[in-house]
């Protein structure tokens, strides 16, 4: 075999978009060896599967006087939990990477990469996930609030624009509930501290 048919088998490969990269798939790496080598062999071993983590080796090559020509070795691992795919064949995918890595080996579909399309896939797929935070719209407050700091409003003597200038809004319901209790807080504080000062003003007036 030459490089040349290597060439050959290699520009009848498919390939994956990945990420906006092209990678080959482990099924079109396997039939270009089949095309190079028809009587070529293919063998997979686990070399451990401990706690749900299997490593695989496989070997590419042929046979030849008796014996075997190993032409690529490839390793792979992976673990049960990693993805929703690998819950029930978290063994096959690993065989396929160790395959399609032992093929890569051979020059077969290793233009962009070593790694197999099934493989790189498998590596986003395990990547983390940005955290989504829940947003939740403020809770606004309801007629029976908008009533009940207008009537506060007007005994402190407060014009409502004021109130609204002081919380940032156009229009009481669009204020929120935790606004609203500091306003009304504020508010009572301004009732208590008028009447105070209208009771010091007429015990004055009587001295």
């Amino acid at each position: 075999m030459t490089y040349e048919d290597i060439r050959k088998a290699n520009a009848n490969l498919s390939t994956m978009d990945i990420k906006g990269k092209d990678y080959v798939l482990v099924n079109e790496r396997i039939k270009a060896f089949r095309m190079l080598y028809p009587e070529g062999f293919i063998t997979t071993e686990i070399v451990s599967n401990v706690d749900g983590v299997c490593v695989m080796r496989a070997r590419v090559g042929y046979y030849a006087n008796g014996g075997t020509v190993v032409l690529g070795t490839g390793t792979a691992y992976e673990r049960e939990d990693s993805t929703y795919i690998n819950k029930t064949s978290y063994i096959e995918n690993c065989e396929t990477s160790a395959v399609g890595r032992a093929l890569g080996m051979l020059a077969l579909g290793v233009d962009t990469s070593v790694a197999s399309a099934e493989e790189v896939q498998n590596d986003v797929n395990n990547q983390p996930k940005a955290e989504v935070k829940e947003t939740r719209q403020p809770e606004l407050i309801t007629p029976v609030t908008v009533q009940e700091i207008t009537v506060l409003a007007e005994k402190a003597q407060v014009p409502i624009s004021e109130v609204l200038k002081a919380a940032k809004i156009s229009r009481l319901e669009d204020m929120t509930a935790p606004c609203a209790e500091k306003m009304k807080a504020t508010l009572k504080r301004t009732i208590t501290k008028r009447a105070r000062e209208a009771k010091n003003g007429t015990a004055g007036q009587t001295a």
